[in-house]
């Protein structure tokens, strides 16, 4: 078990909660438990550690949306993804941290931007057509942001904001999502040696936080206002992107 200082677990805690909210509750929160994470431990074992307990908030999430998914919207985005993680893999091999920090920072705000921009003009993400150029924009972007930084959230967010699901839809989709590809990176993070054994032994702390935070954000996905949901989703988008610059 690493030795931490009493305030490194209190923010690790509240990371672990913030993991199971935005799992099942607010989308997009998960950035700032990125943010506490590589605060308090090196950058590679905070992307590892972070991962396993991600693993097990999607179970959850599975569990509680799993019939709400739009799986007509993840096939769309599959190969996208795909090309994004194995992208991820290399870059990570060779790239430092603050490099890649700041670059995911500068994807995340022109992504909102550009999403902005849609919702304004009223534009949606459509079933096919130019929409299509969307899935794969966003798929490539999900699937290297989350390989490098665990960071896809806020990517994700944006594109199924912008194809306006409802609530319980948005968290289904999202669910699935993210639970088939953060174990399809199970494999290329323990090539790169960022899932390791101190790491093990602090998510079987922070698991039953986890635990508690998924529970908490069913809660309030069952009395959210659909205004106030994309506007949350929003908020925790750009405070995450902002940090990642910062």
């Amino acid at each position: 078990m690493p030795e931490l200082t009493w305030f490194a677990w209190a923010a690790l805690a509240v990371a672990a909660l913030i993991v199971g909210l935005s799992k099942t509750g607010i989308p997009g929160a998960g950035t700032i438990a990125v943010a506490l994470f590589a605060a308090v431990l090196p950058a590679r074992q905070s992307t590892g550690t972070l991962l396993l307990l991600l693993i097990v908030a999607d179970l959850f999430a599975v569990a509680m949306y799993r019939r709400h998914a739009n799986w007509k919207a993840l096939l769309r985005l599959a190969p996208a993804v795909v090309v994004g993680v194995l992208a991820g893999v290399v870059f990570l091999a060779f790239a430092d941290d603050a490099w890649v920090k700041r670059t995911i920072g500068v994807i995340l705000l022109l992504v909102i931007a550009v999403t902005m921009l849609r919702r304004r003009f009223g534009a949606a993400v459509a079933d096919d057509g130019p929409h299509r150029v969307a899935a794969a924009t966003y798929g490539t972007l999900g699937g290297f942001t989350t390989m490098v930084a665990n960071a896809a959230g806020p990517v994700m967010s944006m594109y199924f904001l912008a194809a306006r699901f409802p609530v319980k839809e948005f968290l289904g989709t999202a669910a699935w999502f993210f639970a088939i590809v953060n174990l399809f990176k199970v494999p290329f993070s323990i090539g790169l040696g960022i899932i390791t054994v101190p790491g093990l032994a602090l998510d079987a702390v922070l698991v039953p936080l986890v635990v508690v935070g998924a529970l908490l954000g069913r809660w309030i996905a069952d009395r959210i206002d659909q205004r106030v949901f994309e506007r949350l989703v929003i908020v925790f988008t750009v405070v995450g992107a902002v940090y990642l610059l910062l």
